[in-house]
This record gives structure tokens, sequence and C-alpha cells, in this order.
């Protein structure tokens, strides 16, 4: 479900960004930037949970 929302939302922005009156180098700059920019927040994301998984994988074993 969540996934389906995650891939609803960057087909979106993609088509958003695809349709707007914009050469086609701003809109290839554009793409590339929200690529730029929701790969990071995904590594950033990622980062975050395996670092909570650790986290909780710990206490487990001490209790």
């Amino acid at each position: 479900m969540v996934t389906s929302f995650l891939l609803g939302a960057v087909l979106g922005a993609v088509a958003g960004v695809l349709l707007a009156p914009s050469s086609g180098k701003v809109t290839r700059e554009k793409i590339n930037d929200w690529l730029d920019e929701t790969a990071e927040n995904a590594k950033e994301k990622l980062e975050n949970l395996e670092d909570e998984i650790k986290k909780r994988k710990e206490q487990l074993l001490k209790s």
C-alpha cells in the first residue's frame, strides 16, 4: 500500500515536470535535480532505518 502511494507520487511528480511549459534542457535539469534529491532523501531514510534496526536488535539481545 505504501509502495503504491510512493509510486503514484513519483509518477505524478515526473508527469508534472514533463508537462510543464519548459524547454527540454530545463526539463531534464529539473528531473535530474529531483532524482538526485529523492535519492539522497531515500539514502538518509534507509540509513536511519538501519540504525534503528541495529538499536532494536541490540536491545533484544540484551534482554
